[in-house]
């Protein structure tokens, strides 16, 4: 598997470059969640840290690389959006309409 180092930004791993493996499209993941152990035994505590571009070249605007950045919520990732679901809001259909 491909790996590439990939800068961290704030949280407990500011500072810090590690290795990420690439995936299939050769970018890292969108997300990089770290699970820190609780000292007393309980549920380990999940550092989340977001990708952002590292920067752009000057021509065509192209991503030069990654880095992550934490992010203190956590919030959960988006689903994927497939081109044929149905947004999330909302009826399906209209009310007036003569089929429905």
């Amino acid at each position: 598997m491909k790996s590439e180092d990939t800068p961290f930004e704030g949280g407990p791993l500011d500072g810090r470059v590690l290795p990420v493996l690439l995936g299939p499209t050769g970018h890292p993941p969108k997300a990089y969640r770290v699970p820190v152990p609780d000292a007393a035994g309980g549920p380990p505590t999940v550092h989340v840290y977001r990708r952002v571009p590292r920067g752009h070249s000057k021509r065509l605007g192209l991503v030069r690389g990654w880095k992550y950045l934490y992010d203190p919520e956590g919030a959960p990732t988006e689903r994927l959006r497939w081109p044929w679901s149905r947004p999330d809001s909302g009826p399906s259909r209209k009310p007036d309409d003569p089929a429905g």
